[in-house]
């Protein structure tokens, strides 16, 4: 159990229209670092009513965003939201660049 039960989780993350996989690996990212403290969260369905233990991510695919990601904690209470929103893709195109060069040098399985 996780510290703050009266909080109900979700996701959602918004990409631009020829962006083909969802949800995004950010949002699945985000999704297992969610489950990692909602113990009682055993998976992530896309889009769908989820079953009490299930985390929902909602994907949308919105021209010309680049990508914006948010976690929402509801109570009855308050929300709680974090978003992050990417202005352009220069940041994904040098993450992917940092990433190739990481792996040119490394041998073998890497988590």
């Amino acid at each position: 159990m996780h510290p703050h039960n009266e909080y109900k989780v979700s996701l959602e993350e918004i990409h631009h229209t020829q962006k083909r996989d969802a949800p995004s690996g950010t949002a699945i990212t985000l999704a297992e670092g969610v489950m990692e403290t909602y113990r009682a969260l055993t998976k992530w369905v896309n889009d769908v009513e989820p079953a009490e233990d299930e985390l929902l991510i909602v994907s949308k695919r919105i021209d010309p965003d680049p990508g914006t990601h948010t976690i929402r904690y509801t109570s009855e209470i308050d929300d709680i939201v974090i978003t992050h929103s990417a202005h352009s893709r220069k940041g994904f195109a040098l993450g992917a660049v940092v990433a190739a060069e990481f792996l040119k040098i490394r041998r073998g399985f890497l988590q």
